[in-house]
């Protein structure tokens, strides 16, 4: 065998081993299981975000300048904003380290040199300048995908925090909804409170009346005392939560304290808009924060991609071209020109351990990122069947109310025409008008629960049920593998 044959194969054997000899990623980490999207009522057009201003359903030209004012400006918002320009960041810092560097450096150094050193005579022992001048470039080869695999998950993540920033003003115009529903409800309850306090106090006269004419007792007419202060009180304590309503309401638009304090919405004119008896299961894939907890299982899958390539050569490119010289006066002659060209490999041999813990470490990453869009979407769907069934239930107890309502409207009207009609006294019909009032306050409270629950049920829908979408925010097809 001669020499040339005989150096390429211990060439070839010298790789052999050291290629052996290399760090391992092991075998591949089982993932956890991924729920698939029909196992829980998902439909297959995840990620196209509604463009319907459902809050407009409601009527109130208030409301919408509100929730307007709300997601222009409120601080969650910004600060969804800035991770959402993190993320942008992130990408574009990938990005660029996967393309080709390159730099420029001069420096001027003035110097003596040892006498006892490894510099020969003529020059040891001297004080003497030196200087370069010199342009460099680097290129990182990606032969195994761990560059793409980082670009992929910096991608991944930038999409999901732009998810996310679609979850939040999702969720903030659901909040802003029914709290503008809430505060309705409780200026309705004051004016039915102000009713009874009047009706109370008619009561309170009439029972006076009464034991100034020797037909009642003094014990009947404190007992007609007592209600009258307590009237007051909750008049009151409604006057309280008013307050403390307008100012959250403030608070959530991203607004001072007093801003809102003029803030009247009247629960009567809120229209209700019931969503269609049927439901798409693609509704449901449009929920931002679903949308977001996939891209963070992409995002984590590439990831461990990104860990199992760290196992495998690191190649580079590298290049320099410049002058040197020992002396100033000498630096731009030819002979000082320097170049330099070839390739760098970097290979991971012994590490203790370090890159098969940052394996698991990111393969338990993914994990969790499974694990957290599992319960993402049978969250999404038990809040989606939870305000469905509530707003069904709330239908049917609006039926029931509005019969008792009626029958009391027809007995305080029987005792209204008794009492013209000389065949009673007004007792009777204030007794009734207490009652009316009461069920004026139920059907008030069910009329905002059922507004409440609309705007739950559109927050739960990731914004309404309008098949329209505006932008899409397309989620992969399922790239996470069984093993890894």
């Amino acid at each position: 065998m001669t020499a040339a044959p005989r150096q390429t194969l211990a060439t070839a054997l010298a790789a052999a081993a050291l290629l052996a000899g290399c760090a391992q990623p092991g075998p591949p980490i089982a993932q956890a299981p991924l729920l698939a999207p029909s196992a829980a009522g998902l439909g297959d057009a995840a990620g196209a975000f509604p463009d319907t201003r459902w809050w407009t359903a409601l009527g109130d030209p208030a409301l919408d300048a509100l929730v307007d004012t709300a997601l222009a400006g409120q601080p969650g918002l910004q600060a969804a904003a800035a991770r959402l320009a993190v993320a942008d960041a992130a990408v574009a810092l990938v990005q660029g380290g996967q393309g080709p560097q390159a730099g420029l450096s001069a420096d001027a150094t003035r110097q003596r040199f040892s006498g006892n050193g490894l510099i020969p005579p003529a020059v040891a022992g001297s004080v003497r300048n030196t200087a370069s001048i010199q342009a460099s470039g680097h290129l990182a080869l990606d032969f195994f995908g761990k560059h793409d695999a980082a670009l992929a998950a910096a991608i991944g993540r930038h999409r999901a925090a732009a998810a996310e920033a679609q979850a939040a003003r999702s969720l903030l115009a659901a909040q802003l909804t029914q709290a503008w529903v809430g505060l309705a409800r409780l200026l309705a309850q004051r004016d039915i409170a102000t009713q009874a306090q009047a009706q109370r106090q008619a009561l309170r006269d009439l029972t006076a009346q009464r034991v100034a004419a020797g037909l009642d007792t003094q014990g009947a007419l404190r007992s007609a005392d007592g209600p009258v202060p307590e009237a007051r009180g909750q008049i009151a304590a409604l006057d309280g939560q008013i307050a403390a309503a307008r100012h959250r309401l403030a608070a959530l638009s991203g607004q001072a304290p007093q801003a809102l304090d003029a803030a009247a919405p009247q629960l009567a004119a809120l229209r209700l808009a019931l969503p269609p008896a049927h439901l798409g299961a693609d509704l449901l894939g449009r929920r931002a924060d679903v949308v977001a907890a996939r891209w963070r299982v992409e995002a984590a899958a590439q990831g461990v991609a990104a860990a199992r390539a760290d196992f495998y050569p690191d190649i580079n490119l590298n290049a320099a071209v410049g002058l040197n010289a020992l002396g100033l006066d000498r630096l731009l002659n030819l002979g000082s020109r320097q170049l330099s060209v070839g390739p760098a490999l970097r290979l991971p041999l012994f590490d203790g351990g370090v890159l098969r813990a940052q394996l698991r470490g990111r393969a338990a990453e993914a994990d969790a990122a499974v694990a957290a869009y599992n319960a993402a979407v049978l969250d999404a769907a038990r809040e989606v069947a939870d305000a469905a069934a509530s707003l069904r239930s709330l239908a049917q107890q609006q039926a029931e109310q509005a019969q008792a309502q009626a029958a009391l409207a027809d007995a305080r009207a029987i005792a209204q025409q008794r009492f013209a009609a000389g065949l009673g006294n007004r007792l009777p019909v204030l007794q009734a008008d207490a009652l009316l009032l009461a069920q004026q306050a139920q059907a008030l409270d069910l009329q905002a629960r059922q507004l409440e629950a609309q705007a739950a049920l559109a927050q739960a829908l990731g914004g309404g049920w309008a098949d329209s979408p505006a932008t899409a925010a397309a989620v992969p097809a399922t790239t996470h593998t069984a093993s890894r």
